[in-house]
């Protein structure tokens, strides 16, 4: 009878993940273009390709970059902003809807506001170290090819940390309010009720936030590339956008489309170690209230 019941959940994680990861795989074998019928076998020989192709190698330095860095920088902010929110801090609603507000924005529009930002000479953060006094940090080129994939790495962790920040929020909210009293009573202060009070009663939910972020960073896409415009740098490429020009091409066509879904192929596998490493590091007891 459960089985029955589970059939439908089971025919739609079969169809829908487990068999288009095995079509993946298999396509991948191939030397092919994706829009004929013709499909040249070529075994493992686009997986040795991709362990000798210096871009790609490029695209995952830059996606590990944004996992580790990024995500220490989206973390720390949302545990900051967590424990301040948690403190009774008044307008608590606004502050939560304005720092939610960049995730509801076009991804167009919010990388147009950080080219804004780092415009070199009539930029706001130039103008703004111009205005402090700092000329020697304001003559920098923040778009250069040595700095272009930390600004943007600036802009994506401001748009990420209020989703991430939400959703730690919305589990520190769930903690019974005459926990916090107590530790109030006891002399402790908000680090102290938060490092020993909110974490460990919202480690689930934290772990379930940073499983979140890792598939995240490892697919991220959409803001490198609005970011770096049609003409996007190989400085800001991602894997997800390494796979998509060998798939379709940039400035003139690749179609690729073997290689590319064994860069997707990586991907995957990339995805599941990260993921089964991070909750094997992470898991602990679970505490109930």
């Amino acid at each position: 009878m459960v089985t029955a019941f589970l059939a439908p959940a089971l025919l739609l994680y079969l169809g829908l993940l487990v068999f288009p990861a095995g079509q993946a795989f298999y396509i991948s074998l191939f030397k092919t273009s994706g829009f004929s019928d013709s499909m040249q076998w070529v075994g493992l020989a686009n997986y040795v390709a991709l362990w000798n192709d210096k871009v790609f190698w490029l695209s995952l330095t830059n996606m590990l970059l944004i996992l580790v860095v990024g995500g220490a920088c989206v973390f720390g902010l949302a545990f900051v902003f967590t424990m301040l929110l948690s403190s009774g801090l008044w307008g608590k609603k606004l502050f939560r809807a304005l720092i939610f507000m960049p995730n509801v924005i076009a991804v167009t529009a919010i990388t147009t506001f950080w080219s804004f930002v780092f415009m070199p000479r009539y930029g706001l953060l130039t103008n703004v170290l111009k205005g402090l006094g700092l000329e020697r940090w304001a003559s920098v080129s923040w778009t250069a090819p040595e700095n272009v994939f930390w600004a943007m790495l600036v802009g994506l962790v401001w748009v990420c940390s209020g989703f991430f920040t939400i959703l730690i929020l919305a589990g520190a909210d769930k903690v019974p309010a005459d926990l916090f009293e107590a530790a109030r009573l006891e002399g402790a202060n908000q680090w102290q009720i938060f490092r020993y009070v909110t974490v460990p009663m919202i480690w689930d939910v934290i772990v379930i936030t940073m499983v979140l972020w890792c598939i995240q960073a490892i697919k991220i896409m959409e803001f490198p590339y609005a970011f770096g415009g049609p003409n996007i740098s190989q400085d800001l490429y991602t894997p997800a956008i390494y796979l998509y020009i060998m798939g379709f091409g940039q400035r003139e066509p690749v179609y690729a489309l073997g290689y590319a879904t064994a860069i997707g192929v990586a991907m995957l596998a990339v995805t599941i170690g990260a993921v089964l490493v991070l909750r094997a590091g992470l898991q602990r007891e679970p505490l109930e209230f």
